[in-house]
C-alpha cells in the first residue's frame, strides 16, 4: 500500500500532508488528550495547538495508524464544499455514525438520493414562503409573553431553551402544519436545573425528547472525534438505540396521519396545489416510505431548530456583553419598525446593523462549527495558506476513501483573514466599504451556512426568523444582563482560560459543539424592559 501511495502522489506531483507524531504507538496519546479537551477546553482549542505546533493549517492526526485530515485552511475547505465538490461526500463513516439518527435524510446522503431531497426543499424556501412572516409573529408573540411574564418577577431564565422552543414550534408549523406546543412545557428552573447534553434540562415529556434529541447529536459528535474506530467504544451496544427510540416514538405518529391523510385524498379523487402543502404534505407526494420521511423531517427539525436557536442565543450573548451593540440595534429598529408594528420584509432588509450583528455572530459562533467529508478517491489539495508554509508549493497528497474534517469556526477566527481584531465581536467590519470588498473577493472566508452545492437552502428562512424575533424583542426590552448565579454547577468556563489568549480569555459563557454548537448549561440571562 505505502508503494502504491508513494506512487500516485508522485504522479500528481503532490506532497504529503504534515503528520502528527505522539510519544506513544498510534498517537494514542494525542487521541486521549482529544478526549480530554472535549470535555475541559474552550471549543477546537486542542486543533488549534496542533496547527500552531506544527506551524500549518492542514495537518494529518494518524489516530490508530489511519488518517484522519483535519484542516483551517481556507483553500481547503474551498476545495472540499466547492471547487473540488466531487471528490468528496458523506462517505461510508459518516452514513455509519449518523445512520440510527438522522438515517436517510438529506444531511447523511448523497448522490441521487442527496439530489432528490435537495429538490424536494428547495420550493419550500422559496422567498414568498420564507417572507410570509405569520408563523413568526404567532410564535414570537408567545415566546415574548413568556418572557414577560418572567420578567414581572425578575426570575432569570435559560434563553438557550427558550430559543430552542420558540425555533422548533416555528418549524413545526412551517414544515408539517402542527404546533407541537413546546412553549408550554415547563420551563427549566434557575438553581434547579441541571445540565443536560446542550444546555439545561426538564423533566417533563418535552425534556425526554428534547434530552433524546441532544443526546443523539452528542454521541454522533463522539463517534467523529473518535474516527474509525468508534464501535470500538460500543462494543455493548449502540449508544444511540435508546435516543433514536424515543425521537421516532415522538414524530412517527405525524408522519402516518399525514401518510392516512393522503390515502383519504387520493380515495376521495382529492388534491391540492403545492401552495397549498406543507413539507410533510409534500413529501408524502413523492414517496409511501415512512422512515424516509421520518429521516428527511428529522433533518429539517435539527437544522431548523438549532441553526436559529443557536444564532439568537449568541447574539443575546453579545447583547449582554456589549450594551452599546443592544442600543445601537433598538435605534434602528425603532426608526425602521417603530415601536410596536410587526416588520415587514423589505424593513427588514433595511435593517443595515442588524444584518452586521447577526453576520458578526455568525463569523464567531458559526451554528456548526466543524464538518467532515470523505474523499471518493485520491486527489491534490491546493496549496496551503502562505503564512504558514515552507517554500514548497507543491499540493498536498489526500488519500483515497479518508475522512477531512474543517473547521469553519477557525477559518472565521483567522487573523490572515480577518485581521488582528479577528477574536473581537465587532460589526462594523461588515458595514467597512475595504472589509466587504475582501469578503466579497473570498467569499468561503465567511461559511457559516456551508458553501457549494450544499450550501443551506434554509439560510434566508434562518436569517429572516432571526431578525423578526429581534426586532418584536428590542421593541420591548432595551438592555440584558448575564445571570452567571444560575447556571448549573460545572457550566461556567474554568479560571485558567482566563490567562489564554484570544477570546477565550474574556468569554463569560462555555460554547461547545454536538452537531451545532450551543451554551453549556445554557444561557441565563434577565431582559430589561424599556421605559
Amino acid at each position: 500500500m505505502g508503494a502504491i501511495r508513494a506512487q500516485d502522489r508522485y504522479q500528481m506531483g503532490a506532497k504529503e500532508i504534515p503528520r502528527v507524531v505522539g510519544k506513544w504507538p498510534g498517537n494514542i496519546d494525542v487521541l486521549f488528550k482529544m478526549m480530554k479537551a472535549f470535555k475541559t477546553s474552550y471549543i477546537l482549542d486542542v486543533y488549534l495547538q496542533l496547527f500552531e505546533e506544527y506551524q500549518c493549517t492542514t495537518l494529518n492526526t494518524r489516530i490508530l495508524w489511519s488518517d484522519m485530515i483535519i484542516t483551517m485552511d481556507q483553500e481547503h475547505a474551498k476545495f472540499i464544499t466547492s471547487t473540488g465538490f466531487n471528490h468528496f461526500w458523506r462517505g461510508k463513516y459518516q452514513k455509519e455514525r449518523m445512520e440510527k439518527f438522522l438515517g436517510q435524510g438529506i444531511f447523511n446522503r448523497d448522490d441521487e438520493m442527496w439530489r432528490m431531497h435537495r429538490s424536494n426543499i428547495r420550493p419550500f424556501f422559496a422567498r414568498e414562503r420564507i417572507s410570509d412572516f405569520e408563523t413568526f409573529e404567532r410564535y414570537s408573540s408567545r415566546t415574548l409573553g413568556i418572557v414577560s411574564s418572567l420578567h414581572a418577577t425578575n426570575q432569570p431564565f435559560d434563553v438557550q431553551d427558550l430559543y430552542s422552543r420558540f425555533t422548533l414550534d416555528a418549524a413545526s408549523e412551517f414544515l408539517f402544519g402542527k404546533n407541537l406546543d413546546t412553549l408550554s412545557a415547563t420551563l427549566p428552573t434557575p438553581g434547579k436545573a441541571s445540565m443536560s447534553p446542550k444546555g439545561s434540562a426538564t423533566e417533563d415529556s418535552w425534556g425526554s425528547f428534547a434530552h433524546s434529541f441532544e443526546m443523539a447529536q452528542q454521541v454522533v459528535t463522539a463517534r467523529g472525534r473518535l474516527g474509525y474506530f468508534w464501535p470500538l467504544f460500543e462494543l455493548f451496544g449502540d449508544k444511540n438505540a435508546k435516543n433514536a427510540a424515543v425521537i421516532h416514538d415522538w414524530i412517527e405518529p405525524l408522519v402516518n396521519e399525514a401518510l392516512d391523510e393522503k390515502a383519504r385524498m387520493q380515495l376521495a379523487g382529492v388534491s391540492s396545489p403545492i401552495a397549498e402543502k406543507n413539507f410533510l404534505q409534500h413529501l408524502t407526494e413523492s414517496t409511501d416510505d415512512p422512515v424516509v420521511i421520518r429521516d428527511q423531517l428529522l433533518s429539517l427539525l435539527l437544522a431548523s431548530r438549532d441553526t436559529t436557536a443557536c444564532l439568537l442565543t449568541f447574539v443575546t450573548y453579545f447583547m449582554a456583553l456589549y450594551p452599546e451593540v443592544a442600543q445601537k440595534l433598538r435605534q434602528e429598529v425603532l426608526q425602521h419598525c417603530g415601536a410596536h408594528d410587526s416588520p415587514s420584509f423589505e424593513q427588514i432588509r433595511n435593517l443595515k446593523y442588524m444584518r452586521a450583528v447577526l453576520n458578526e455572530t455568525l463569523r464567531l459562533f458559526p451554528p456548526v462549527p466543524l464538518n467532515v467529508r470523505e474523499s471518493r478517491a485520491a486527489c491534490t489539495l491546493p496549496p496551503s495558506d502562505p503564512t504558514f508554509i515552507s517554500e514548497d508549493k507543491r499540493p498536498l497528497y489526500m488519500p483515497s476513501a479518508t475522512p477531512i474534517m474543517y473547521f469553519p469556526l477557525l477559518v472565521q477566527r483567522n487573523p490572515t483573514l480577518w485581521g488582528s481584531d479577528a477574536d473581537t465581536f465587532n460589526p462594523e467590519r461588515w458595514l467597512d466599504p475595504d472589509r466587504v470588498a475582501h469578503f466579497v473577493a473570498n467569499p468561503t472566508m465567511f461559511t457559516p451556512f456551508s458553501a457549494g452545492p450544499r450550501i443551506c437552502l434554509g439560510q434566508n428562512y434562518a436569517y429572516n426568523e432571526a431578525s423578526y424575533f429581534l426586532v418584536k424583542l428590542l421593541q420591548q426590552y432595551d438592555s440584558f444582563t448575564l445571570a452567571s448565579e444560575a447556571q448549573p454547577a460545572g457550566s461556567l468556563p474554568p479560571s485558567e482560560w482566563r490567562s489564554r489568549k484570544g477570546r477565550q480569555a474574556e468569554e463569560r459563557i462555555w460554547p461547545a459543539s454536538a452537531l451545532t454548537l450551543f451554551v453549556k448549561g445554557g444561557l441565563w440571562v434577565r431582559f430589561h424592559k424599556a421605559h
